[in-house]
Parts: C-alpha cells; structure tokens; sequence
C-alpha cells in the first residue's frame, strides 16, 4: 500500500469577472514509504496549490487523497509543510519554535523538551536552542523549520522550494542535510523544486509538472545509488532529459502567449 495516493487532483480559481481559471489537472500519483518525491514544473504552473491540496490547507474541486489507505479530508493534519518563505515565530528561540506544535497539541512541558532534545540532535541545532530567529543562519532557520515539521512525527513532510531562497554553498549543505536527517527519520518527503540539479541529487523519483493547468508530462525513477555526486555523468545524463522536456513545454507556453496577443494593424 503507498504511503500516499493523489487521485484525480482539480482545482480552478475564480480570476476576477472573469472565467476561472483552472490551476491543476486532473493529477494523480502515488509516493511509497520513506520515499523522496521531487515535483519540478515552471514557475507559476500550480506546483503550491498541489501541495496544499494533499497537505489539507486548500480543498480540491475534484479528487482525493489518501494517507496509508485512509481519505483525507481538507484540514486533516497528517502533512508537516516547510512554506518557500521563512516562517518562524520571531518572539520565540529555536527550541520554543520547535515545541510550538506539541504545545498547541498540549503536550506537557517534560515530555515536550525530551522530543525537542532529540530532534535538535537530529537536525544538528545543539547549542543553538536558546537563540531567536535573528540570531541564526537562513540554513539554520531551515533545519529549525524542519525540526519544528517533524517533531509532530507527521504521516508525511512536504518542502515548497524551501532552498529556493539561499545562497548556492548553502543551499547544497541543506540538500545533504535533508537527505541525512530523511535516512535517520525515515521521512516520507515530497519536495517541490525548479531546480533540476537539485532534484536529480536529492531524489527517489521526480514528476515533471507542465505549464498551467498543471498535469503530470514526465515521471523519472532516479536509479543513481546516494550518496550521489552532482557532477556525475549519471546525474547529468538526467538533467539533460529533464531540462528537454521543460524546454518544450516552456515553448509551447510561449505559443499560447503569442495567440492570445491581438494582432497590431
């Protein structure tokens, strides 16, 4: 049974006075146990509003999805979510961050610093639990985020471009951590991307997303064994395919562009 099963996923929004717009397709995937899903798609083609669909925070018009076999319904909280945007509480210190879910779960206070110890092991934040958001790293904000996702030992974790953001040194030292804190928690990820090297290196499998309305075009099994090295013929040799295929579906989008353009006189 998989982990996850997205069935048939639609969602449209209402432009204005205007026709709605329809933003996801009629999409349907499944993500195994402890698996690491990357999503890539053109900017703008309805990578956040799937996400939000399966993590229960938008509801679909059409479509299901299921968690261990089980349907879930919008507001369900078996989904931990690291939003694009840095989300920390700014009042509270990086382990009063990663408490925040078990005490709205009201948790008691022993039992939340006993889970918070052991997830700041876990992402490498020791001696860094009493300092505020201001006083760390845009990396360190990221595990801080992440511990705080996973300390609720949700069914699954999903990341929206959540290295988009950093700089390239950084963003490559988060792209291994992610990868070693998954292997100690056996995280079930979908991680949502426009990088192509990034979700080459990092994943199990990758589905390429089109222009909007968003459909699934393309499916990759990354058969390349991790530790991977970014630079390796076989990362490239699947970089290259995936980069062809964006590159037709970026060239239609500009030919619908140019058919909507009135014609000049």
């Amino acid at each position: 049974m998989p982990k996850l099963k997205v069935q048939n996923l639609t969602k449209s929004y209402q432009n204005g006075d205007a026709d709605e717009i329809q933003v996801v397709d009629d999409i349907s995937f499944e993500v195994q146990e402890g698996e690491l899903l990357s999503i890539l798609g053109p900017s703008g083609c309805g990578k956040t509003t799937l996400l939000k669909m399966i993590a229960g925070l938008l509801e679909p018009d059409e479509g299901q999805v299921f968690i261990d076999g089980r349907e879930v319904k919008t507001g369900h909280n078996c989904v931990g979510y690291i939003f694009q945007q840095e989300s920390l509480f700014p009042w509270r210190t990086v382990r009063q961050n990663i408490e925040f879910g078990l005490e709205i779960n009201g948790v008691p206070r022993e039992e939340r610093k006993k889970r918070s110890n052991d997830i700041i092991q876990i992402v490498g934040m020791e001696g860094l639990e009493d300092n505020f958001p201001h006083e760390i790293s845009g990396g360190q904000a990221r595990k801080t985020e992440m511990a705080r996702s996973l300390i609720v030992t949700p069914d699954i974790l999903v990341a929206d471009e959540a290295l988009s953001n950093l700089d390239a040194q950084t963003r490559n030292y988060l792209q291994e951590e992610f990868l070693r804190i998954q292997k100690l928690t056996g995280s079930t990820i979908i991680f949502v991307s426009h990088n192509v090297d990034e979700a080459v290196f990092m994943s199990d499998r990758i589905l390429v997303l089109s222009n909007i309305p968003a459909k699934v075009i393309a499916e990759y099994v990354i058969e390349i064994p991790k530790p991977r090295t970014r630079t390796s013929h076989e990362c490239l040799a699947y970089r290259s395919q995936i980069l062809d295929v964006l590159k037709v579906e970026q060239e239609k989008a500009m030919v619908r562009t140019r058919l909507k353009q009135p014609v000049s006189t």
